[in-house]
């Protein structure tokens, strides 16, 4: 009876009748058969037969079969959903990421990239209904990991993104990541497109000026979210690397190019953000997360299993009962 639920649960309420009418046949208890007048009963007090006694009992099984009979009424029924259909509309997302050695720097713990990659896994995890991928750029730019649904796949290549000079050229080339990403996406059947761009430096490489790059993406109707990262001021940055090959930091101003990331931004209709800190860039994915929502339609199938033919059944064998016992055994009885 776990899943069983009531059409018309209105009918519950008559329940509160059966408290008025115990105390009415309380109330006619002696009125209810009939009755002989005599000086004395005390001889029929001390001979009173079981049957006598137990001939009240009649009207309890009356008031028992009207609970069924309003059960009954109230219409039981389980529920069981027998098949579903899922039609999901989502969202196609591409991050492109910055991975040039200023990325290294420490001003986010335990540094830039350590710290996105961190916050763009939960975005991942979040987004169950959504196809995404992944595109890294510094000097140049590539897809590592193309839109997919598949969310381990894509979690494992966002954990393994490193920095490294001997697979991708340094420097920070925007136009070219953002180009990249735009090719991934531009033939997406999705509701909506998006693409999510952050960088921590100023466009110095590359061949695809940023600005022609947001109007092909705005041809297409891809949204460009901006991200900004890095802390206001100075911060410790990778300069050179010592004889045994270990990156030498320094304290250098922070550079990001924000009128750039804006007008980005802006030409694509989306919004510019600055994540000077993990907190901050952890809220900035939040935003994101919930301004671009996923439609779902979902259709389910309910099998509803009627219950109240068994109370009704009860109920009138509850009341052929009384009728038979009171026309048979307690026929006579006073």
């Amino acid at each position: 009876m776990g899943k069983v639920t009531f059409l018309n649960p209105e009918f519950l309420w008559l329940f509160l009748v059966l408290p008025v009418a115990i105390a009415w046949l309380f109330y006619k208890r002696n009125h209810l058969s009939a009755t002989l007048k005599m000086s004395s009963l005390t001889p029929f007090k001390q001979n009173r037969t079981f049957l006598a006694k137990a001939k009240p009992f009649l009207y309890l099984l009356r008031l028992v079969a009207l609970s069924f009979i309003i059960i009954a009424l109230a219409r039981p029924r389980s529920v069981d959903v027998t098949s579903k259909s899922k039609i999901t509309r989502g969202v196609d997302i591409v991050m492109a990421i910055d991975v040039s050695s200023s990325m290294l720097a420490n001003d986010l713990k335990p540094n830039r990239l350590e710290a996105l990659k961190k916050v763009a896994a939960t975005f991942v995890q979040d987004r169950v209904n959504d196809r995404i991928g992944l595109v890294v750029y510094a000097g140049e730019s590539y897809t590592r990991t193309p839109v997919t649904s598949d969310k381990a796949i894509l979690l494992q290549s966002l954990k393994t993104i490193a920095y490294d000079d001997s697979i991708i050229a340094d420097g920070t080339g925007i136009g070219v990541g953002l180009a990249t990403a735009i090719n991934r996406i531009k033939d997406s059947k999705a509701k909506s497109r998006i693409i999510i761009l952050l960088t921590d430096g100023v466009n110095n490489s590359g061949t695809i000026d940023p600005r022609t790059a947001a109007e092909i993406a705005k041809e297409y109707g891809i949204k460009v979210y901006t991200i900004g990262i890095g802390t206001n001021g100075k911060a410790m940055f990778p300069v050179a690397k010592d004889a045994n090959g270990k990156l030498v930091f320094r304290m250098m101003p922070v550079e990001i190019d924000q009128k750039l990331m804006q007008e980005i931004a802006k030409t694509t209709d989306a919004k510019y953000f600055r994540a000077t800190s993990n907190q901050k860039l952890q809220a900035i994915y939040d935003e994101i997360n919930t301004l671009e929502t996923t439609e779902i339609d979902e259709k389910k199938y309910y099998n509803y299993d009627e219950k109240y033919k068994i109370f009704v059944l009860i109920a009138f064998g509850l009341l052929g009962v009384e009728v038979l016992l009171r026309n048979s055994v307690f026929r006579g009885i006073v």
